[in-house]
């Protein structure tokens, strides 16, 4: 049984490719590349490319993913299903494409070039690139032996911020809770990562290859040592941005910043207090930023060691309508919170379940793609059917397949019934919807088995990490700091 799917890429409205569709194209474009030795100022780098390499393979790009199974009618009888995705794109648009993944820092020239229009320039994934690319190996199953190397190589570090986006137009969910995960680790869980003022802006694509270390800070001039002691540039928190999470260009790099200042975790030092300048985030050199006494304490630096604050102890509270003793509802408001899921997200990374929550994020879009392919006016387009049924062969070939690469543990009776209907022919075209109708009604069950699954084995574990610990109990100290203003207003 084949499916293909063949679509032109999405489009957001300032005319930049949706996210993922991005980072599946540059993943499949590195598979499909033989990332040879090449040689550099009479240097050989291992696992590279050339921009003519890059140009030529984009113009004719097709991923398939397989999956060889028993038929649950007669298991004698192997039945394999194939997901064919194509991309196909004239050199210019190539050009365009690869300019793009240069942006997102997918990869890197290790000859000076910051395009791909020389023919012959030398590139290479970055840290960040690699992070992506080992993502989308892990989903689709892929062990081919030259990706292979690239990946288990001691420059595979990068621990990415993975940002979620809005599904309708691929914006980045900037909530206050998710802001302050990310300043978090902007700022550096174990403290300032200080640096000299000649080391502070360094150029090098690397310095933040772990993800792990915050971005650089230099001590803060006299004059300002007392409210914020620790500074960067606008260029150093660029390039952290850049390198350590999941954006794709400068503006949405900057647009975080700015958040980190309309919520007043840093201040801009360079220019004055009220102007308007002051309140614009500023990805340059020349502009300096300090952490606030706010920031600090988001960030985790000012904690005494009884856990107070000004004195006063602090009360994790759970947010409203949370049970303590209930992680069912507890795992619902993980779920709707894009901070709580960027933690916990973290978290089932460590303990090497993440394809939970994945699954359940993916089936949760699947299944919008359905309604909507499903509300088609005046009749469902077969082309959305077919294209959103090809979505669900690729879910059930990474996720629910025996042996597929992310393989769920899920009840056996609904995995036998998922067996059964994936491993049917679609049929003629008039029938894909019926196909379509059946499909969705078992993702929705093997939706609601993860969930149940997470919220029973994930959950507990989670809600005894520091980590959620400390991101309930700066909201709580947040809220506290409102209210305390609020009423010094009033008064």
């Amino acid at each position: 049984m084949h499916q293909t799917s063949s679509r032109l890429l999405r489009q957001t409205d300032d005319d930049r490719p949706f996210t993922r569709d991005l980072k599946d194209l540059f993943s499949t474009l590195m598979v499909s590349l033989p990332l040879t030795p090449h040689r550099v100022r009479f240097t050989k780098v291992e696992h590279t490319f050339t921009t003519d390499e890059a140009l030529t393979n984009l113009g004719s790009l097709k991923f398939s993913q397989s999956n060889r199974m028993p038929d649950p009618k007669d298991p004698s009888r192997i039945v394999t299903t194939t997901t064919t995705t194509t991309f196909s794109m004239a050199k210019e648009m190539a050009r365009t494409v690869c300019n793009r993944f240069v942006e997102a820092r997918f990869v890197e020239s290790l000859d000076g070039k910051t395009d791909f229009s020389s023919r012959s320039s030398v590139w290479q994934l970055s840290p960040k690139g690699m992070r992506v690319l080992t993502r989308f190996c892990q989903r689709n199953g892929i062990h081919q032996r030259h990706v292979n190397e690239l990946l288990d190589s001691p420059r595979n570090t990068m621990q990415l911020v993975i940002l979620e986006r809005v599904p309708d137009n691929d914006n980045i969910n900037i909530d206050r809770g998710t802001i302050e995960v990310v300043f978090r680790r902007f700022c550096g869980e174990e403290g300032p990562n200080l640096k000299s003022t000649a080391t502070a802006d360094s150029e090098s694509i690397h310095d933040y290859a772990t993800g792990l270390v915050g971005v650089h800070m230099m001590r803060s001039r006299k004059q300002f040592e007392k409210d914020t002691p620790y500074m960067f540039t606008g260029k150093s928190a660029l390039d952290w941005l850049m390198d350590c999470c999941m954006v794709v260009n400068r503006k949405e790099a900057c647009d975080i910043a700015q958040q980190f200042m309309v919520h007043q975790l840093i201040v801009n030092l360079t220019e004055e207090r009220n102007s308007p300048a002051a309140s614009r985030f500023q990805p340059l050199k020349t502009a300096h930023y300090g952490v606030t006494e706010k920031g600090m304490r988001i960030a985790g630096w000012v904690r005494s060691p009884n856990g107070s604050i000004n004195g006063e102890p602090v009360v994790v509270k759970l947010p409203p309508g949370v049970a303590r003793d209930s992680n069912t509802t507890r795992m619902s408001q993980i779920i709707h919170d894009p901070a709580q899921r960027l933690v916990f997200r973290e978290f089932l990374q460590e303990t090497h379940c993440e394809e939970n929550l994945t699954f359940y994020l993916e089936v949760r879009s699947f299944l919008l793609d359905y309604n909507s392919a499903k509300r088609s006016v005046p009749a469902p387009r077969l082309d959305l059917i077919r294209e959103t049924l090809a979505s669900a062969y690729s879910l059930y070939n990474a996720f629910l397949a025996p042996g597929s690469p992310c393989e769920l543990n899920i009840d056996h009776n609904l995995r036998n019934a998922l067996a059964s209907r994936m491993t049917r022919a679609v049929g003629e075209d008039t029938e894909m919807i019926a196909s379509l109708d059946e499909v969705a009604t078992l993702f929705d069950q093997a939706q609601t088995s993860v969930f149940k699954l997470m919220a029973s084995d994930s959950v507990p574990k989670f809600s005894r990490d520091p980590k959620y610990i400390r991101m309930l109990e700066n909201r709580t100290n947040y809220d506290q700091m409102n209210a305390a203003f609020s009423a010094a207003s009033v008064s």
